[in-house]
């Protein structure tokens, strides 16, 4: 919860831009996230005097003392049980017998492969990874440049913020106070439209370039072989899912059911030992380590920010400028995709979103759209550089460089800025099936 002091004035002067400047610097130079979020946010407090210092040991605490933030290393941990007892490859599997005939099959195989490991790790960079070791070698088999196999898997995985359960979606309904539930529910039909503007760019792609061309049939007996084979790895996401939509659990008891189901799955299919757990929880472990000082320290930052009234300074200033709900969306995006290209996505929520929420609602935005629409938008920062953390994942995995996989994943960039659109402008995308 933001403090709030009533009859503060904004006072842009040296006293707040001098720390927001060397945060941003401290950025620049490459110091971790949470050290340059924690140190802006100290000098914030002390040039400013907006909030008592007594507070800031207070907020770090009170910020990750949340039920909902125990689901995140649950979801990491459930995709890493996945990955290491062998389920991932039968999602592939079932991925390539639904979609594998198509003229480019074995691409949009790969790209309904990074949504099923969405609907279970909630994470880019593990979906990335993941799918990116089963399916590299394969896509430059059947005919894919490997800069363009690498963009595609890149653009797939951006579906792991998007499609629920998302860790994006945790944090975001943490930062705002809104039901996490609520928002899996709501995001189902964007992160599918994600999804699959990705798939009909590569058959767009495909065609033009002739990089697949398959001769293969469509089998049923295969198709349900496959589901018969990944039938415990289906059961993953279905129990998730089932449990969430449900309501029989919360999302951080589907994932704590997730991880159990999944490790006993592997104890019985004997892919997985008690060697394994070492790795598995010290994969989640650093994961979580990144996330959650991040939420931590910039949770503070975003209380001087609201004690500041700098959100209603921002709108004033905005409406100065237009009333045009069109343009002003525009300029939100413009923000977004900027600051996706350069910062990662856990800070820019917790930083941009209590800012943000009052313009949108401002020109009659539904809450849960706006998280909708924003967490989409900071997704296509994950394959723009310079950050671009898919592309990375993907450029260590293969050895190929950074710029000619950003160059092949232009297109879904603006496939991706087309579907964003459309949920800005188009409320019922987010909202039909709240109602």
């Amino acid at each position: 919860m933001l403090y709030q002091i009533p009859g503060t004035s904004l006072n842009l002067g040296p006293d707040v831009w001098w720390p927001l400047l060397l945060t941003l610097a401290l950025f620049t130079l490459s110091v971790p996230v949470w050290v340059a979020l924690g140190i802006g946010s100290v000098c914030l407090l002390l040039s400013t005097s907006v909030l008592p210092m007594s507070l800031f040991g207070e907020a770090l605490f009170d910020g990750v003392d949340s039920f909902a933030l125990i689901a995140i290393p649950l979801y990491i941990l459930t995709g890493d049980a996945l990955v290491r007892s062998g389920l991932s490859n039968k999602l592939i599997d079932i991925a390539e017998a639904t979609l594998g005939s198509l003229r480019s099959g074995l691409g949009t195989s790969s790209v309904l492969g990074c949504g099923f490991f969405a609907c279970i790790s909630g994470s880019d960079a593990a979906g990335a990874a993941a799918v990116g070791r089963i399916m590299y070698a394969r896509l430059v088999q059947r005919g894919y440049p490997p800069a363009y196999a690498c963009a595609l898997v890149a653009s797939g995985s951006c579906t792991g913020i998007l499609i629920p359960p998302s860790i994006s979606y945790i944090i975001i309904g943490l930062v705002l106070g809104i039901s996490a539930s609520t928002l899996f529910i709501a995001a189902v039909v964007p992160g599918i439209m994600i999804m699959v503007s990705i798939m009909i760019t590569n058959v767009v792609l495909n065609r033009i370039h002739g990089y697949e061309n398959t001769d293969a049939q469509f089998s049923f007996e295969r198709w349900l072989k496959a589901i018969w084979d990944g039938r415990y790895a289906l059961s993953i996401p279905a129990i998730i899912w089932g449990g969430i939509y449900s309501g029989i659990f919360t999302p951080t008891e589907a994932a704590a059911a997730a991880v159990v189901i999944t490790i006993a799955i592997g104890f019985w299919r004997g892919t997985l030992e008690l060697a394994d757990f070492p790795k598995m929880l010290e994969s989640s472990a650093k994961v979580n380590g990144v996330i959650v000082p991040i939420i931590a320290f910039a949770l503070p930052l975003a209380q001087a920010f609201s004690a500041l009234n700098l959100p209603q300074a921002i709108l004033q200033h905005i409406t100065e400028v237009t009333t045009d709900p069109t343009l002003i969306i525009l300029m939100m995006l413009g923000v977004l995709i900027l600051a996706g290209c350069v910062m990662e996505t856990t800070p820019n929520i917790v930083i941009l979103a209590p800012i943000m929420l009052p313009i949108a609602q401002e020109i009659g935005m539904d809450q849960i759209q706006f998280c909708i629409f924003m967490v989409t938008a900071l997704g296509v920062g994950f394959i723009t550089p310079p950050l671009g953390l898919n592309l990375f994942v993907l450029s260590g995995l293969t050895g190929e460089r950074i710029l000619p996989i950003a160059a092949k994943a232009v297109p879904y960039v603006i496939s991706m800025l087309i579907v964003v659109l459309m949920l800005a402008f188009i409320p019922s995308l987010s909202l039909w099936a709240l109602r």
